[in-house]
C-alpha cells in the first residue's frame, strides 16, 4: 500500500520538474488575468463526478477516482497553456501545489497518522449519553488538536460504540458537523482558514475572544439536534432484540500514547512557522517559499514517520488503520486545488471580474460592509470550495488589513471566520476531514448517505441554525 503523501497523483510530480525550468522565474501567473465564468466548468465538473461517481458508478469510481480528478485537472490546466502562453499556466499550476496544495495535505497526513495510533479501547455503547459526550468532547477539543486531530482520534471508536445498532449514519453525519468543522472556531490550531488569518497577521487569541459566543451557540443547537434525533433512532433500534453474546466487560483504556506528544510536536511546528520569521524566502517558478514553511512540513514529515516507527503495528490494526482515506482526501483535493485555479482567480478580479454582482452583494448602500453578505458568500462558497482559501480572497476583499478587520471592522472578519468555518460542514468537500471521515465509515460498513444525500441531511439541520445565529450575531447587534 503507498505512503499517503506518495499519491500516484501525476499533477505533483510534473509541478516539481517543470518548476526547474530557468525561465520559471519572472512567470505572472493569472494576477492580471480576468477569466469569464466558463473557465469554472472544470471545477463544477470535479464537483459534480464527486457527487454523482459514488453513486452511478461505486466500483469504476473507487477504482479510478484519482484519474478522473487527473483529467479533469488537465483540462483546467491545458487551455490556460494553450491561450495565456505555458509560463502564465505552469506558474499558476506551481502556486496552487506548492504554495498551497503540499503544505495542506502535509498537516493532514501528519494528522491522520499520528492520530491513527492512537487506539482507545474498551465497551463503549452507543447510548445517547455516550454519544453526546463523544461529540462534545470532540468539538472541545478541535480548537486544540485541529479538526483533523480530534476527527481521527474519535472517528473509530464512535464507529466502534454504534456498530451494533441498526441506524448510525446520523452519528457520523452529527460528527462531521461538531468535530470536523464548528470545534475549530476558536484558534488558528483548529481549522485552516483561521490559520491563514493568523499567517495574515490576525492574532492567535482574537478568534477565541470574537467567536466563543457564536461557537457556543451554534454548537449547542447543533448538539441539541443530534440528542434529540439520536434518542429517536435509539428507541427504534431497541425495539430489535441483538442476536449473539454480549461482548466481556473491558475497561476503557487508551493505548499508543508516544503520539499524545507527537500531537503536541505537530502544534508546535504550526506554531513556529507562524511565529518564527527568518526572512529567507526561495522562488519557484514566480511562487515565493519561505523558509519557515519549508521547515514546518520538514517536521511534520518526521514526526508522521516517528509515529510510525514508535506506535505498536498492532495498535494501527486494531484501529484498523489504513492508507486509502488519506489516498482519496489527497487525490481528490489535489484536483480541486488545481481546478479552482481560474474560479479563485475570477473572484480576485472584484468588480471587473465575471462574478462582480455577488461581490457587490458585499457592500450596503453607504458602502459599509454588508455582514449577513459575508457571513453567507464566505460559507456557502466555502462549502463547494476549499475553505482556506476562501477564506483569503473575502479576507482581501474586506481590505486585508488585519488591524482595521480586529479593530473597526471586527464584525466584518468575525462573519468571514465564521462562514469559512462553520459552513464548511455542509458538503463533504467544504473541510478536508468531512471527506475523510467519510472514506472511513464507508470502509468500516456505514452505509454514508450521497453527496446530495449528505448535504439534505446538513441542510434540514446546519441551516435552520444559521439562520439563527445571523439574527443573533451579526443582524441584532
Amino acid at each position: 500500500m503507498p505512503l499517503p503523501l506518495k499519491v500516484g497523483y501525476r499533477t505533483l510530480a510534473a509541478t516539481v520538474v517543470l518548476a526547474s525550468a530557468p525561465t520559471a522565474a519572472n512567470a505572472a501567473g493569472l494576477d492580471d488575468v480576468v477569466l469569464p465564468w466558463p473557465w469554472a466548468l472544470p471545477f463544477f465538473g470535479l464537483l459534480l463526478s464527486i457527487a454523482a461517481g459514488p453513486v452511478l458508478m461505486p466500483k469504476f469510481w473507487h477504482l479510478h477516482y484519482g484519474k478522473i480528478a487527473f483529467i479533469w485537472s488537465a483540462l483546467t490546466v491545458t487551455p490556460l497553456a494553450a491561450l495565456y502562453g505555458v509560463p502564465t499556466a505552469l506558474a499558476a499550476l506551481v502556486h496552487a501545489i506548492l504554495g498551497e496544495y503540499l503544505s495542506f495535505i502535509v498537516v493532514i497526513a501528519a494528522l491522520y497518522v499520528v492520530a491513527g495510533g492512537i487506539l482507545i479501547t474498551g465497551n463503549l455503547r452507543g447510548t445517547p449519553l455516550i454519544n453526546t459526550t463523544i461529540m462534545a468532547f470532540g468539538t472541545i477539543i478541535a480548537s486544540f488538536v485541529g479538526t483533523t486531530g480530534a476527527a481521527m482520534i474519535l472517528i473509530r471508536p464512535l464507529l466502534r460504540a454504534n456498530s451494533a445498532r441498526l441506524h448510525n449514519v446520523h452519528t457520523v453525519v452529527f460528527f462531521i458537523f461538531l468535530v470536523a468543522n464548528i470545534g475549530g472556531a476558536l484558534s488558528p490550531l483548529g481549522d485552516p482558514p483561521l490559520f491563514v488569518g493568523f499567517l495574515h497577521g490576525v492574532d492567535f487569541f482574537w478568534t477565541t475572544m470574537h467567536l466563543w459566543k457564536a461557537t457556543a451557540l451554534t454548537a449547542a443547537l447543533v448538539l441539541a439536534a443530534f440528542v434529540a434525533v439520536d434518542i429517536w433512532f435509539y428507541r427504534l433500534d431497541r425495539r430489535v432484540a441483538v442476536v449473539g453474546e454480549t461482548p466481556p466487560n473491558e475497561p476503557i483504556r487508551v493505548r499508543g500514547l508516544v503520539n499524545l506528544p507527537l500531537i503536541g510536536l505537530i502544534i508546535g511546528a504550526t506554531l513556529l512557522s507562524a511565529l518564527w520569521k527568518p526572512g529567507i524566502t526561495f522562488d519557484v517558478y514566480g511562487t515565493t517559499l519561505e523558509l519557515q514553511d519549508i521547515v514546518r512540513d520538514g517536521l511534520l514529515i518526521a514526526i508522521a514517520i516517528a509515529s510510525l516507527a514508535f506506535t505498536r503495528e498492532e495498535h494501527r490494526e486494531r484501529n484498523g488503520f489504513t492508507w486509502e482515506p488519506i489516498g482519496e482526501v489527497a487525490k481528490l483535493f489535489a484536483g480541486i486545488f488545481v481546478c479552482i485555479i481560474p474560479v479563485l482567480a475570477a473572484l480576485r478580479a472584484g468588480s471587473t471580474g465575471p462574478f462582480f454582482w455577488l461581490l457587490a452583494l458585499m457592500t450596503g448602500g453607504a458602502g459599509d460592509p454588508n455582514n449577513v453578505a459575508y457571513f453567507w458568500l464566505t460559507g456557502v462558497l466555502s462549502a463547494v470550495l476549499d475553505n482556506a482559501p476562501t477564506y483569503l480572497v473575502f479576507f482581501e476583499l474586506a481590505g486585508g488589513n488585519p488591524s482595521r478587520l480586529m479593530g473597526e471592522l471586527a464584525p466584518t472578519l468575525a462573519a468571514i471566520s465564521m462562514g469559512a468555518v462553520f459552513m464548511g460542514a455542509l458538503t463533504y468537500i467544504g473541510n478536508a476531514p468531512n471527506l475523510m471521515i467519510y472514506a472511513i465509515a464507508t470502509e468500516r460498513g456505514v452505509k454514508m448517505p450521497s453527496f446530495f444525500g449528505y448535504m439534505i441531511w446538513s441542510g434540514a439541520v446546519l441551516l435552520p441554525v444559521f439562520a439563527v445565529l445571523t439574527y443573533v450575531l451579526v443582524i441584532a447587534p
